[in-house]
């Protein structure tokens, strides 16, 4: 038994490394490799002529790249459930009520909307017709595939739950299948030669792993002259949603960068990765940023605020893979440049990030001081069992305070559960904002001075402030009703101050 596995161990890996090796024979032979992967956004992908002219057709030649596309602006939240409000779409439907017939109402109505993004983007009606049919029969299988699955369900000996991993990643895949075959085909009427890369395992009779996956359907591909259109959802032994959720696309991007030894990895947006949010300081006051570090990355994924996911900059990094943000909008800008060692020329705040709604935890016990090695495994213990958004925490000899991007629901539930374990403490809870200035490098002789006072100047009150020892981030706790002050505060007179003109950072 243990030869035979040995054996088939030993064949795999030879077929990988046949698969690996075809890839790279078939890569452009230039060197350095100019190949880029790029993917582009939702509400980028809403916009044929922009991904065309701004993208594929931009600067030169549309070839020596591969893109991976994300389903069309919206479509994602109909099929799951909408990303910030939480209304249930397909899916939720389908999971919280699995006896009603409403899932397969929105199923028709989302398969009516998809037909009419279908109607915007072909005017040749003969490819209007082979679009609306690929999406419509795939859109129908589903449905029947989630009716059987339902019918079997009200037997007892089935249950639903074990099964809405495969129901999620099956309606996300309908997202991306219908936005990368539309794209291959529209770009092939201009006379591009683009070809569809389904990673959706329809109708596979068992998953890949990821590499494997993505190995297998790209091998053939000679980059120089074909556009490789590919799903950002990959249905993989890994199941990326069941770790990444709605993350998958960009671990799909990665793994495919990685895999390739892409020299640069792009991440086409709808807004450039800027100096704050434009919506709190203003579209004409914020800055795009030139350059920053997978570090600032992390900071910035840390607040929800994702240039890229983590374990898909993870991938990038350790390839040491530069990756580019580029506002889709304005091809001409160079956009931010994302590498592992950039480390700014002169110290200096890069970014005003944050969030509004926080819930700070404080537990107060005059008998941990000695102790805290003890409390601190408690309170670990429960937040991750919880499944607790953990932002930041700090401590000193008797009390140690987490700050929460959580429901005040959870946040009853974490108080309730530390107090049976911690019968001692007093815990308090109250709502907090945070605000917090990052750069590649802050170690500003006098910062700290300059931005308390001038949060000071203009009525803002300090709650806490966190800074480590990398001097990257500073985190500045403040009331809920004060976050969008102190963001306009802290722009003012530690970004905007310095003039930084087109970027901060030009390249």
């Amino acid at each position: 038994m243990y030869e035979s596995r040995a054996k088939l161990s030993h064949h795999i890996n030879t077929q990988n490394n046949k698969i690996t090796k075809m890839i790279k024979e078939n890569m452009p032979t230039s060197t350095p490799n100019k190949l880029s992967v790029e993917k582009i956004g939702g509400t980028s992908m809403s916009d044929y002529n922009a991904v065309k002219d701004n993208i594929v057709l931009y600067p030169e030649s549309p070839y020596q790249r591969i893109i991976v596309v994300s389903a069309y602006g919206g479509v994602t939240d109909d099929l799951l459930e909408h990303k910030k409000s939480g209304k249930p779409g397909v899916y939720g439907l389908f999971a919280n009520d699995d006896t009603d017939a409403n899932w397969q109402v929105a199923l028709n109505e989302l398969a009516d909307k998809l037909n009419e993004i279908n109607a915007s983007l072909f005017d040749d009606p003969a490819l209007l017709v082979k679009a609306n049919s690929f999406i419509n029969l795939r859109i129908k299988e589903t449905e029947q595939l989630l009716t059987y699955l339902q019918d079997l369900c009200t037997h007892g000996h089935f249950s639903l739950d074990n099964h809405l991993l495969t129901v999620r990643e099956l309606l996300a895949s309908l997202g991306e299948a219908h936005s990368a075959w539309n794209l291959t085909h529209l770009l092939q009427a201009e006379g591009i030669n683009s070809q569809f890369i389904d990673l959706t395992g329809w109708k596979t009779d068992a998953p890949l792993s990821l590499d494997e996956m993505i190995q297998q359907q790209l091998s053939d591909i000679n980059f120089e002259n074909v556009l490789p259109i590919v799903t950002g959802y990959t249905h993989c032994t890994e199941n990326l949603m069941k770790t990444y959720d709605r993350g998958y696309s960009e671990m799909t991007f990665s793994r495919i960068a990685v895999l390739c030894q892409a020299s640069e990895a792009v991440i086409h947006k709808e807004y450039h990765l800027s100096s704050a949010d434009p919506r709190l300081v203003g579209e004409e006051n914020v800055v795009p940023i030139g350059k920053t570090n997978y570090d600032i990355a992390d900071q910035l994924a840390n607040l929800g605020m994702e240039a890229i996911h983590p374990k898909a900059a993870k991938g990038l990094r350790q390839a040491q893979i530069p990756l580019r943000i580029k506002n889709t909008f304005e091809p001409e800008h160079h956009g931010t440049l994302i590498s592992e060692g950039y480390t700014s020329t002169s110290p200096q705040v890069e970014i005003i990030a944050g969030l509004q709604r926080l819930i700070a935890v404080e537990i107060f016990d005059q008998d941990m001081m000695g102790e805290q090695c003890f409390y601190e495994q408690a309170i670990l213990n429960i937040t991750q069992r919880l499944g607790c958004d953990l932002i930041n925490k700090d401590f000193n000899a008797n009390t140690i305070t987490l700050y929460l991007n959580d429901s005040l629901k959870k946040v009853n539930r974490l108080k309730q559960q530390l107090q049976n374990k911690l019968p001692t403490a007093s815990i308090q809870t109250s709502k907090v904002a945070l605000a917090c200035a990052m750069g590649s490098d802050m170690r500003i002789k006098g910062f700290l001075s300059t931005a308390v006072q001038s949060l000071y100047k203009n009525g803002i009150n300090i709650e806490a402030i966190h800074q480590n020892t990398r001097q990257v981030e500073m985190q500045f706790y403040v009331s809920e009703n004060d976050y969008e002050k102190t963001i306009n505060t802290m722009h003012e007179n530690l970004v905007a101050i310095h003039n930084h003109g087109s970027a901060i950072c030009k390249h």
